[in-house]
């Protein structure tokens, strides 16, 4: 992220003065804590950081309203686990489109894509499995799948998210 002095610099002339010193004295207070988090929650750097600058950004766009909020520092790590979600929805989303893309016809290339989603469902708990592919591939929703699984809905939504994180960790690789 570009240092917060120069967004300050570069930003439009109603966001300037007060308003843009406390966004940096809000980013300087925070940005330390909310990278250490989400490095906690992806277990990569480079993933925390950009998720970290993605989530300042949205901030920045919205500072003149989130200023006034009782807890900006809340709506931060809201804003950043929203952010890292996301980025989870989009992988298992790529996922379903590549099993989902193959042509009939093609024998070789449907092996190569069902090894591939194989290989890389391969490193995550049998539980995890099962989660993700009940809801990101069957696209049924926590209710169901832990019905099927037997757990609660809120077990699901936790297998799947770590399901998630394990799967752009090695796509990552």
């Amino acid at each position: 992220m570009r240092k917060t002095a120069e967004l300050a610099d570069t930003a439009p002339t109603e966001m300037r003065g007060s308003t843009a010193r406390s966004f940096e004295e809000f980013y300087l207070e925070r940005h330390e804590a909310v990278y250490s988090a989400l490095w906690l929650v992806t277990r990569d750097r480079n993933e925390a950081e950009e998720i970290a600058q993605e989530a300042f950004l949205k901030l920045w766009e919205r500072w003149d309203r989130v200023r006034d909020l009782a807890d900006p520092g809340g709506y931060l790590y809201r804003t950043a686990m929203n952010v890292w979600r996301s980025r989870g929805r989009r992988t298992a989303v790529a996922l379903r489109r590549a099993v989902r893309t193959l042509p009939a016809d093609d024998g070789i290339a449907e092996v190569d894509a069902r090894d591939a989603v194989v290989r890389a469902l391969a490193p995550l708990t049998p539980r995890q499995r099962a989660a993700l592919v009940l809801t990101d591939l069957l696209g049924l929703t926590s209710e169901d799948a832990g019905r099927v699984l037997g757990v609660r809905a809120s077990t699901v939504r936790v297998l799947a998210a770590r399901a998630r994180a394990a799967l752009q960790e090695g796509m990552e690789r």
